[in-house]
């Protein structure tokens, strides 16, 4: 895979990504502690996606390397919703666990390319 094939497979994961954690949260409960957690939960699985575009447009590699440490954090915090989301519905645990497995795979992408970068950064 090249370069651009890559950026291209990184831009439909994290959209792909967003849609399904909207998929999802639509089927919780109606009350308070689930409007917190899918709140919070839709805001960072969304960020993930919407950082990596950013970074496309970056108008340098540390401004890139910046958007994409962004997006790196708001998968981890993604990581952290989803796993407390499980509490409220425990019909939904297996498709919560299936987008944490997506997420702790963006996650790694994005963590081995920041390091990548920041090496070629030094040389």
């Amino acid at each position: 895979m090249n370069n651009e094939e890559f950026k291209k497979a990184l831009i439909k994961r994290g959209f792909d990504l967003a849609r399904k954690v909207i998929t999802l949260v639509n089927k919780f409960p109606n009350n308070r502690v689930a409007w917190v957690i899918t709140d919070q939960l839709l805001r960072a699985a969304t960020s993930i996606g919407s950082n990596i575009i950013e970074a496309q447009a970056a108008s340098s590699k540390k401004d890139f390397i910046n958007f994409l440490n962004h997006s790196l954090k708001s998968g981890n915090e993604t990581k952290f919703w989803l796993a407390l989301s499980r509490d409220l519905d425990s019909k939904l645990i297996s498709e919560i666990n299936e987008i944490i497995t997506e997420v702790d795979e963006l996650v790694k992408i994005l963590g081995s390319s920041i390091i990548t970068l920041k090496d070629k950064n030094k040389l």
